[in-house]
């Protein structure tokens, strides 16, 4: 056996117990109860038993990715239309919309998952409470940068 096969196989099992274990996967396939909102044949999407407001709600894809950009294009077409569906059917003025991506960067399920977060009235502390500090960009490196990942976009849409 190479070397890549074996590095093939670890992942194959590696990724069939992600599947296995998936909390998310197993609301999907209906092994564990949810307040279930709208379901397609891409997405399924319920209330958040801990939610920061009420109304706070989950759109999952059904098919087990980590991360965004593991996750094939027209399960995140389908599931932005459902984000919207659920806070219209809300009536929210207000809302986020939140998507994480790794440890670091506060994702606690590894299942791609957008959170549709009511936020009821600007002083209230229910909701997602965000106050990130803003940085002044160096203008020239923000012009490099820019330059560069244009490049890389480049060929990629």
């Amino acid at each position: 056996m190479t070397a890549l096969s074996l590095s093939s196989s670890i992942m194959a099992s590696v990724a069939a117990r992600s599947l296995a274990t998936c909390i998310f996967c197993k609301i999907v396939k209906g092994e564990i109860p949810s307040f279930k909102l709208v379901e397609t044949e891409l997405s399924y999407s319920f209330l958040d038993i801990g939610p920061l407001s009420k109304g706070h709600a989950l759109v999952i894809p059904k098919d087990h990715a980590v991360k965004m950009h593991e996750l094939p294009d027209e399960y995140l077409a389908d599931a932005m239309p459902l984000a919207k569906k659920i806070a219209v059917a809300q009536g929210l003025d207000n809302y986020n919309i939140l998507q994480n991506n790794g440890r670091i960067a506060h994702q606690e399920v590894d299942h791609v998952h957008f959170h549709v977060i009511p936020k009821p009235s600007a002083g209230d502390t229910e909701g997602l409470v965000i106050g990130w500090p803003a940085k002044k960009a160096n203008m020239d490196e923000l012009k490099a940068y820019h330059a560069e990942l244009v490049g890389k976009l480049e060929g990629k849409l």
